[in-house]
């Protein structure tokens, strides 16, 4: 078992350091583009608060660990970077309105005004994809009539030979992408039907990992 990395607090006081001061200097110029822009002074943290959270909250899903669906982890990784962006393009054109270099004009104050609705739609939908897991977000669509005939030789076998089946593929699953496999791999291995493949996977997810236990 390799053994850990020691901490180089080093490093670690220069991350801190550095955020702090993006974290300020990005509050304090959203907070005065959306005073700019006409939002009420009281109200007006809540522009960069809401850039943060949205940022905080896509990078979290992105790199956790417990995110298992790919298609949630694709979607936060690119709402991550795409906050990122709108911190960027925030305080630039703060700047530029502070230089006299740009104009509060009506395009600015529509776009300003809808970044917490449109925050929050994207935020949602993510908490959606993230409540998944892959096999609810890939399951093929069999033509009517044709899932019957799909399990060629293996449609007949007993209960017992598909979970040991199973049991191997979600092994070689596992080792190959660290999580358990997901339904339409799973079909795809055993050859049988949809509503086979459910049954035996839920069967195979009762099992303990080690067979002995």
């Amino acid at each position: 078992m390799s053994r850990a990395q020691p901490r180089d607090w080093w490093v670690v006081a220069g991350m801190a350091v550095t955020a702090c001061s993006a974290a300020v200097s990005s509050f304090s110029g959203l907070r005065a583009l959306a005073a700019a822009t006409g939002w009420p002074e009281a109200l007006s943290p809540l522009l960069p608060c809401t850039i943060d959270a949205y940022a905080t909250t896509a990078t979290r899903v992105w790199l956790s660990g417990v995110t298992r669906s790919e298609r949630a982890r694709h979607f936060a990784r690119w709402n991550a970077i795409g906050a990122i962006g709108l911190s960027l393009v925030g305080n630039a054109a703060w700047h530029l309105i502070a230089a006299k270099v740009l104009t509060v004009t009506w395009p600015i104050v529509v776009v300003v005004g809808a970044v917490p609705p449109a925050v929050l739609g994207l935020l949602s939908h993510l908490a959606v994809l993230r409540s998944q897991d892959d096999e609810d977000e890939q399951d093929e669509a069999v033509p009517p009539g044709t899932e019957l005939h799909e399990h060629g030789d293996k449609a007949d076998a007993g209960e017992d030979e598909l979970l040991e089946a199973a049991r191997a593929a979600d092994a070689a699953y596992r080792t190959e992408h660290g999580k358990p496999i997901t339904r339409d791999e799973l079909r795809k291995h055993l050859h049988v039907s949809t509503e086979k493949t459910s049954h035996i996977l839920r069967l195979l997810r009762t099992l303990p990992d080690d067979p002995g236990k």
